[in-house]
């Protein structure tokens, strides 16, 4: 997809182009604000706002990045039809009555229990090491993000194992789960359900390094730490750093960064290792505790995949999950034992019934350089959602489709 900016006195024009013979609904479009500010004639103090050409707005957000109190780019979103060039128009108007009120379709919540039983949103928190034993402090035990299609979860606690909610209808709910308005999300209700069980595998696309043939998982660091970096209609963003990862006693520091987009059956997940062992690699995973079917793996021009596809909810029916990375980044692809080596007495969670030690997983390894991120792209779909994800050929034949779009970048002329 390319882009093209027409300025015209304070006002320019956007032209992009959909380079494909096939419709992209829901293309998310950042800018960033020093190449608006180049092409379009930017006036200081003013703010961006884009429309379309019968003058009805485009959804978009305008994000701060670094957390200085000014924003960095903006993100739009736009539906394309097959190799349609689309005109925007921008507008710069002053702070009042902005930014426009969009329909939320991204969401992120890390809830602190307070002494009341409430849940106060927080936009940045450290957890608890699990040293001196083990507490729940988190709504839904969890930092959580959601668009309107599906919703995860990563535990905010020393099992830091990635988690699915399985959505039948686009309204956000992590904002209410843990309470009395949604009930027990681990049984189905009309906006869906917790679909998934971990126990001490790497969940939906939890974080683990590969080292000699070994894996560690990304859990019981020194320092566990969640930062809010943006939440809006058109992408939510955040990060989950780590401080004294103990790998094979080396002491690793990381961050993982990550992304969600409206009308998207998968997350976006940037990994960044300070210190990594020479010839390590980082690694993601799916659980395969209630797999009855072989995994697969294919690969398209750009990306290696690896997934699964089986009766294996929660709710006894079809979910699929998948990963996908860069094929020039692919590593090792393996499957680890299914011993429970909890039960054999390596216990690190009692009240959760969780080890530390790695099973029950398929996972795939990506080649990590020193302090650059790592990018990996995590699906997830239910059957009791759409007919499609019933049945492997639907899911992969999605896979593939979303793999196409994301190997055609923007670029900005």
């Amino acid at each position: 997809m390319s882009v093209l900016l027409f300025s015209c006195g304070n006002n320019a024009s956007l032209l992009f182009q959909n380079p494909q013979n096939t419709e992209r609904p829901d293309e998310v479009v950042v800018l960033s604000k020093d190449e608006l500010q180049q092409k379009a004639g930017m006036e200081e103090g003013k703010f961006p706002i884009f429309k379309n050409a019968d003058n009805s707005l485009v959804p978009f957000q305008l994000d701060d990045l670094d957390n200085d109190g000014n924003w960095d780019e903006a993100a739009l979103l736009l539906n394309f039809s097959p190799e349609e060039t689309m005109k925007i128009n921008v507008e710069w108007v002053d702070g009042t009555s902005y930014p426009p009120v969009f329909d939320k379709r991204t969401n992120l919540r890390l809830g602190i229990t307070q002494s009341d039983g409430s849940f106060e949103e927080v936009d940045s928190y450290q957890a608890l090491p699990c040293s001196d034993g083990f507490e729940v402090i988190a709504q839904g035990e969890s930092v959580n993000w959601e668009n309107d299609k599906i919703g995860f979860r990563n535990y905010f606690d020393c099992r830091n194992v990635k988690d699915l909610f399985g959505k039948r209808m686009p309204e956000m709910i992590i904002d209410k789960i843990h309470t009395t308005e949604l009930g027990d999300y681990h049984k189905l209700a009309d906006w869906g359900m917790d679909v998934l069980h971990c126990g001490s595998s790497l969940g939906s696309g939890g974080i683990a390094l590969l080292k000699d043939d070994s894996l560690f998982r990304l859990g019981s660091t020194e320092v566990y730490e969640y930062h809010k970096i943006s939440e809006g209609p058109v992408r939510s963003v955040f990060e989950l750093r780590y401080e004294g990862w103990d790998v094979d006693g080396e002491m690793l520091s990381a961050v993982e960064r990550i992304s969600i987009y409206p009308g998207k059956y998968w997350f976006e997940s940037d990994v960044t290792v300070q210190n990594a062992p020479k010839g390590s690699q980082i690694v993601t995973g799916i659980v395969t505790s209630h797999l009855k079917r072989q995994p697969f793996e294919f690969t398209t021009d750009n990306f290696q995949c690896i997934g699964t596809h089986d009766v294996q909810s929660l709710n006894e029916d079809e979910l699929g999950m998948a990963v996908i990375i860069p094929q020039s980044e692919a590593g090792k692809i393996g499957r680890t034992t299914d011993i429970n080596f909890y039960k054999l007495g390596f216990e690190t969670v009692p009240e959760k019934g969780f080890s530390q030690i790695i099973s029950e997983t398929y996972y795939i390894g990506q080649d990590c350089e020193n302090g650059e991120p790592s990018k990996h792209y995590f699906f997830s779909v239910w059957g009791l959602d759409k007919d499609q994800w019933k049945t492997e050929e639907g899911f992969r034949k999605y896979i593939a489709e979303e793999a196409e779009k994301l190997s055609e970048p923007v670029v900005v002329l």
